[in-house]
């Protein structure tokens, strides 16, 4: 396992992520990855984050999670047509915050129950 962290800057209606570092092995040409956030809600870090892993250029590339949205599965098949996205549920849609609605709530401070 490797892991990112990312760094979120709130604009105007709209949400943008970058992946700030990052911990990916060399050789990845002879890798499978797969991608594992928690929840995919407006799906720019998501993005971010293939557009990262994949310039290892993996054998092949997923993304996993547990939750997920229509906008935010929009927002990666439009980026990255050529990755499946593999998730546990759909919920109907995201708030004016970027929340998934009906949602888990907010899925790091569940984790690490920091609310």
């Amino acid at each position: 396992f490797f892991s990112s962290r990312r760094r979120h800057t709130r604009y105007i209606g709209d949400w943008s992520s970058d992946v700030c570092s990052s911990d990916l092995p060399q050789h990845m040409h002879e890798r499978d990855a797969i991608l594992v956030d928690p929840m995919l809600a407006t799906g720019n870090s998501a993005v971010a984050a293939i557009a990262r892993v994949k310039q290892t250029q993996p054998k092949s590339l997923k993304f996993l999670c547990l939750l997920a949205c229509p906008e935010g599965i929009q927002t990666v098949r439009r980026a990255h047509p050529d990755v499946h996205i593999y998730t546990a549920a759909i919920d109907r849609q995201l708030n004016e915050d970027g929340y998934i609605l009906p949602g888990l709530g907010d899925a790091g401070d569940r984790i690490f129950g920091t609310k």
